[in-house]
């Protein structure tokens, strides 16, 4: 659910659902008491649990999201969504998610942190499993967000998306593809990956989609087999390549001294507005209401529109 949260898993999200049948701090005006009353360090708790993941891929979310929270957690707001939007489900209990947000202050850099996982069963056996981890810059800056997410519809068969996404038209702007995709030589981490026999292209039936991630982007399809587990790809190359692209965005991109000019702003705000705006009415407003029914997805659905500054 990366914000994008999260858009490309949703056209795969999508797919099985018809097979089935932030800115400012969160407004205190959409709080609500919860039956359980939850404190804010249980429903982390309950969130970082990630029940439907395998081991190795519950370790690596544990570990990127720590990652996170130690390095950028004194520059973010604690999370204050209603428990009722951090965690949520079906009334038929075949689908559950839960959402943990957290704002960044106001010397940040960053809007917001967002972490999720989705579980939905299948009416062919099985389930689909989403986790992701994405985060977003503030217009004062122009560097790139980041994501990731993983994307599971069988034990044996995995779909990753790992990216820094642009903020700017690489063709208008040059120097900022050399900055942040040339000179770092992020392109080596997708190269070693699909060197694999069991990794292979993912092509999203987006073309949108294609067109936001950038060039060195990872999206990829992972198939577990004789040789190597699903398990064992996630911990033995998913793992090590994802902790160091998020470890060099928080270096060089969320902590970078790099400012943009007063005229780029405007320009960054709008363009990443409309990004947040096709994740909520394209990806999630077709894909909710199916999975959770109407009346959740409302609440959860406007909540988000509200982060996301719609």
């Amino acid at each position: 659910m990366a914000t994008i949260s999260a858009s490309h898993s949703y056209f795969r999200f999508q797919q099985a659902c018809r097979r089935s049948a932030p800115a400012p701090v969160y407004r205190t005006r959409f709080s609500r008491p919860s039956a359980s009353m939850d404190s804010g360090d249980e429903l982390r708790a309950k969130f970082m649990e990630f029940p439907y993941a395998s081991a190795p891929q519950r370790d690596l979310m544990v570990e990127l999201l720590s990652s996170v929270e130690t390095h950028l957690g004194p520059s973010l707001h604690p999370c204050t969504l209603p428990s009722d939007v951090q965690h949520f489900g079906n009334p038929d209990g075949t689908a559950h998610a839960s959402i943990h947000l957290r704002s960044g202050l106001p010397s940040s850099q960053v809007e917001f942190v967002l972490g999720a996982w989705i579980n939905c069963k299948l009416p062919s056996g099985g389930a689909l499993n989403i986790t992701s981890l994405s985060a977003y810059l503030k217009p004062s800056t122009d560097a790139p967000h980041f994501l990731i997410e993983l994307i599971q519809s069988s034990p044996k068969s995995l779909v990753l998306i790992l990216d820094l996404t642009p903020r700017k038209d690489l063709i208008s702007y040059p120097d900022y593809l050399k900055t942040y995709y040339e000179d770092t030589q992020l392109d080596r981490h997708r190269q070693s990956l699909q060197k694999l026999p069991e990794v292979r292209p993912y092509y999203s039936p987006s073309l949108y989609i294609r067109a936001v991630v950038s060039p060195t982007a990872i999206v990829v399809s992972i198939d577990g087999g004789e040789r190597i587990s699903i398990d064992e790809m996630i911990r033995d190359h998913v793992g090590p390549i994802a902790k160091e692209v998020l470890g060099f965005w928080m270096e060089t991109c969320a902590c970078s001294e790099r400012r943009s000019g007063e005229s780029e702003r405007g320009y960054l705000a709008e363009r990443d507005r409309i990004i947040k705006t096709t994740t909520i009415e394209v990806d999630l407003g077709s894909s909710f209401p199916r999975l959770f029914g109407q009346q959740v997805a409302d609440r959860v659905l406007g909540v988000l529109r509200e982060i996301y500054g719609e």
